[in-house]
C-alpha cells in the first residue's frame, strides 16, 4: 500500500502531468499513474495545437485565452523546453460563402477582444506565397500558437517530479477504492494508491475510469490522422487551415470529415492534418482518411503535390457530445475529480485547466468559472464503455 496522497492523477498524458504539475507548484503531494508511460497515449498522436481561431463564443473560448495567458505567462520561462512557437494561424477561404461567413465570424470575436486581421488576396500571398490561387481571402489569428505535445508531457512531469511529486509508470486502473460512498483511491497493477482527491486524466479511456466509479462521463474517441512530409527549406509559415475545418471541430457526425491544415516545424518537416472519425478505437490505417488528407492539403498548397510523405500517425481524441470537456469535482461520487474530454483542442487547454483544478483542489476560487464544465451535467447512468484492456488492442 502505497502513502496516501493530497491527489492522486491518472493519465501522464499533457492534461494529466499539466495537473500534476499545477498540483505541485500549489504545495499538495501529488502521486501520477499510467498504464504506459508520459505522454504515450492521444498526447503522441497530434500536432500541438493552441488554437484561439477555431473557437466558438462561450466557455471554451474563455478557457482557451486563459490558457494561453498560461503558456505565455508562468510557463514562458519553460517555453524552450517544448518548443513553444508563436507562429500565428491563418483560416483561409476558397469560395465566396466561406468568406462571408468568415468575416461574420472575425467581426464577433472581435467584439470579444480576439485578435485578428483581414487578409486580402495580395496580403494573403504576401504573408503565405506558396498558397492555392484559388484563395479569396483569409484571416490572420497573431495569438495561434504551437508546441511539441510529447515535450510538454515529459518535462512537466519531469517538473513535477522535481517538485515532490511520484510518478508510476505501467500502472493500469483496475477499480476504484471507495471509503463509504466517498472515492479514496484506485487498485492498479502495480498495487494500491489513495489519495484526498482522485483526478481523472485519462483523455480518450476516461468514461471507463467514470464507469468504474459508477458514473456516467461520456466521453468518446475520435481517430484522427495526420502526415509527416520530408524535411523542406520553410516553405509554410504559419498554421494555415481552411475555414471548413471550424464547421468539422463542431460536428457530430460519426463518418469521416477533412479538412487541411497544414504547418511548418522547426526541424522542416510539414505537418498535414486533420481527419475526424468515430470508429471506436479502431486503430486499423485508413488509406481513405489518409488519402483525403493528400487531397486537402494540395488543394491548399499545391507545391505539396510534388513532396514526399515519409510517415504518418494516427490517435483517439477524447471527445464530449456536447463539445465542452469535463473539468472539476464530481458530485455524485465525492473525491472524484475529471479532467477530460477536450478533444483536439487538449493540448492547448491543458495548461489551463490544471492551473485551475490546483486552485479549486487547495479551495481556493478559480481564475474562470468551472460550471459549464462540471462532470454532474451528464446526469447519473453509467453507460457501458470499452474496457481499459479492449482499448488498448
Amino acid at each position: 500500500m502505497s502513502r496516501a496522497s493530497d491527489v492522486l492523477v491518472i493519465g501522464a498524458g499533457v492534461m494529466g502531468a499539466a495537473t500534476a504539475y499545477f498540483a505541485t507548484r500549489a504545495g499538495l503531494s501529488v502521486t501520477i499513474v499510467d498504464k504506459g508511460s508520459p505522454g504515450s497515449g492521444t498526447s503522441s498522436a497530434c500536432e500541438g495545437n493552441i488554437l484561439v481561431s477555431d473557437k466558438e463564443l462561450g466557455p471554451e473560448l474563455e478557457l482557451t485565452r486563459y490558457s494561453l495567458s498560461v503558456w505565455k505567462g508562468e510557463l514562458a520561462e519553460h517555453r524552450h523546453l517544448w518548443e513553444f512557437e508563436a507562429k500565428g494561424g491563418i483560416i483561409v477561404a476558397s469560395r465566396p460563402s466561406s468568406l462571408e461567413s468568415l468575416h461574420r465570424v472575425m467581426t464577433v470575436q472581435r467584439g470579444f477582444g480576439v485578435a485578428v486581421e483581414e487578409l486580402d488576396p495580395a496580403a494573403l500571398r504576401a504573408t503565405e506565397p506558396h498558397i492555392t490561387p484559388a484563395a479569396l481571402g483569409g484571416a490572420y489569428y497573431p495569438e495561434d500558437s504551437q508546441v511539441q505535445p510529447m515535450l510538454v508531457a515529459a518535462q512537466l512531469i519531469r517538473l513535477a517530479v522535481d517538485g515532490g511529486a511520484r510518478f508510476h509508470a505501467g500502472a493500469s486502473v483496475t477499480e476504484v477504492l471507495r471509503d463509504g460512498g466517498r472515492v479514496t483511491g484506485v487498485r492498479t497493477t502495480r498495487g494500491d494508491f489513495r489519495a484526498d482527491a482522485v483526478v481523472n486524466c485519462a483523455g480518450t479511456w476516461a468514461g471507463e475510469i467514470g464507469a468504474l466509479a459508477g458514473v456516467n462521463v461520456p466521453v468518446m474517441p475520435r481517430r484522427g490522422f495526420v502526415m509527416v512530409t520530408e524535411p523542406l527549406p520553410p516553405l509554410v509559415h504559419h498554421k494555415v487551415y481552411a475555414a471548413e475545418y471550424i464547421d468539422n471541430v463542431g460536428s457530430s457526425d460519426a463518418g469521416l470529415q477533412g479538412s487541411p491544415v497544414v504547418e511548418g516545424t522547426p526541424g522542416g518537416t510539414i505537418l498535414i492534418g486533420s481527419t475526424r472519425e468515430r470508429v471506436g478505437f479502431d486503430r486499423r490505417v485508413s488509406t481513405e482518411a489518409l488519402g483525403l488528407l493528400a487531397r486537402n492539403a494540395t488543394a491548399l498548397f499545391p507545391f505539396l503535390s510534388t513532396v514526399r510523405a515519409i510517415r504518418h500517425y494516427h490517435g483517439f481524441r477524447p471527445y464530449c457530445p456536447d463539445h465542452l470537456p469535463v473539468i472539476g469535482p464530481d458530485e455524485r461520487a465525492p473525491g472524484l475529480w475529471h479532467a477530460a474530454g477536450h478533444e483536439g483542442a487538449g493540448i492547448g487547454l491543458s495548461v489551463g485547466t490544471g492551473k485551475l483544478l490546483s486552485q479549486a483542489l487547495t479551495g481556493e476560487p478559480t481564475d474562470v468559472d468551472l460550471t459549464p464544465f462540471a462532470p454532474a451535467r451528464f446526469g447519473e447512468r453509467s453507460p457501458a464503455h470499452p474496457s481499459l484492456e479492449e482499448a488498448a488492442q
